[in-house]
């Protein structure tokens, strides 16, 4: 299969991952690069901050910049609508898990 087609495809999947990791505390940017090349997914920072930006203008995350030995780190956080997104993703991804596992 194309490599742009999965691409696409697990795209979102790694929303559905930040937003969880998100949910349980603050994330930046190379420990979520970590994160998800631990789960296969194996991105460029110039992927994933494109897609932080991207939700936290959807308003599924908030932004709160930490100076952390002198430089600005980007700590990303769950808002209450990605919340509420993430409970709905859960629950179409087990679903599809459920009719697809077989």
């Amino acid at each position: 299969m194309e490599d742009k087609v999965l691409r696409k495809l697990f795209l979102g999947f790694i929303q559905i991952h930040i937003l969880h990791h998100a949910k349980e505390h603050p994330v930046f940017g190379s420990w979520m690069l970590e994160e998800l090349q631990e789960h296969g997914y194996n991105i460029s920072p110039g992927t994933l901050y494109p897609i932080f930006h991207s939700m936290e203008k959807d308003g599924l995350l908030t932004r709160e910049d930490k100076n952390v030995d002198g430089k600005i780190r980007k700590y990303y956080s769950t808002t209450k609508k990605g919340s509420l997104v993430l409970v709905e993703a859960r629950n179409k991804a087990y679903e599809l898990f459920k009719e697809i596992k077989d």
